[in-house]
């Protein structure tokens, strides 16, 4: 079964010059380890490669359950030069959650379906 990653989780997005970093944190501590697994920096590389350039690193930080992913842009794509409408990058969080990871056949863990009780808040 896919799941969208904003079904589970939520990110926020920072950057620095020609940098981006995305944290990627679940709703639900149990998903952490399924995000470790299967968000890995190869993946979300191939998801943001119409902006990332280069290799993306990425940072575990166990214990508060969290993923920063380190995402390079073009030397040319900086907040004073960039021509993309968002020179920021910050749009790039919500491009990292539209991602989908295959979890197998059942939902995963907390038991909930993608957008229930693990999923966003109300």
């Amino acid at each position: 079964m896919k799941v969208r990653l904003h079904d589970v989780a939520h990110s926020r997005a920072g950057d620095k010059g020609n940098l981006n970093t995305l944290s990627l944190i679940p709703y639900d501590p149990d998903w952490y380890l399924v995000l470790c697994a299967l968000a890995t920096a190869e993946a979300v590389a191939a998801h943001l490669a119409d902006r990332v350039v280069g290799p993306v690193v990425r940072h575990r930080m166990d214990g508060v359950h969290a993923l920063i992913f380190v995402c390079p842009r073009d030397a040319d794509d900086t907040v004073t030069s960039s021509l993309h409408l968002d020179t920021h990058g910050k749009s790039l969080s919500s491009a990292l959650l539209q991602m989908e990871i295959e979890v197998g056949d059942g939902p995963g863990p907390g038991a909930a379906a993608p957008g229930g009780a693990t999923g966003p808040p109300a």
